[in-house]
């Protein structure tokens, strides 16, 4: 595949990754083979990191999950920059996510998830503000989802039920 259809190819899997081999070779006007084959050299090389379910957890009833945007202000270490202390991060359970920023007052920013304001503020205050070259941390709780993974979260109480009157 030239490189315009592998990019195609991680497009589609990106939006759908449920899709087939046969789905997303008839989509692109391709062999199915020639598909999956491509499928599992990309996984082999890291360019496919893994299939994700975006769940709106708002939605399901029981769910009492809370998650917060960490800004971590870092001292870097001379010659390793912020990819010590980035990686030391990434491998606890509670991040889903660690970016490094610019432009901004954070260093790094942290996606956690936990079951409630106390149980994110015991994480940052036990495992992230102890950390050495760490200097500070901003927690920011979200409140609402309205876009996640490029997916809309529309509840039916969001639609607009005006009449709309023709003139």
């Amino acid at each position: 595949m030239t490189v315009a259809e592998k990019e195609e190819l991680l497009q589609i899997l990106e939006k759908n990754s449920r899709l087939t081999a046969a789905d997303i070779a008839a989509m692109m006007g391709k062999d199915e083979k020639e598909v999956a084959e491509e499928i599992t050299e990309l996984e082999k090389a890291k360019v496919i990191c893994g299939y994700h379910t975006v769940i709106n957890w708002d939605n399901f009833e029981g769910s009492d999950k809370v998650t917060a945007l960490i800004g971590v202000k870092i001292s870097p270490v001379r010659g390793e920059g912020f990819d010590r202390i980035a990686t030391r991060i990434s491998r606890f359970e509670e991040v889903d996510s660690v970016h490094l920023m610019s432009g901004s007052t954070s260093d790094l920013i942290l996606t956690i998830e936990g079951t409630s304001l106390k149980d994110i503020s015991h994480f940052v205050y036990e495992k992230i503000a102890p950390m050495e070259s760490v200097v500070s941390t901003a927690t920011y709780f979200v409140l609402k989802k309205y876009k996640d993974h490029n997916i809309i979260f529309q509840s039916e109480k969001d639609s607009d039920e005006r009449i709309q009157i023709m003139p």
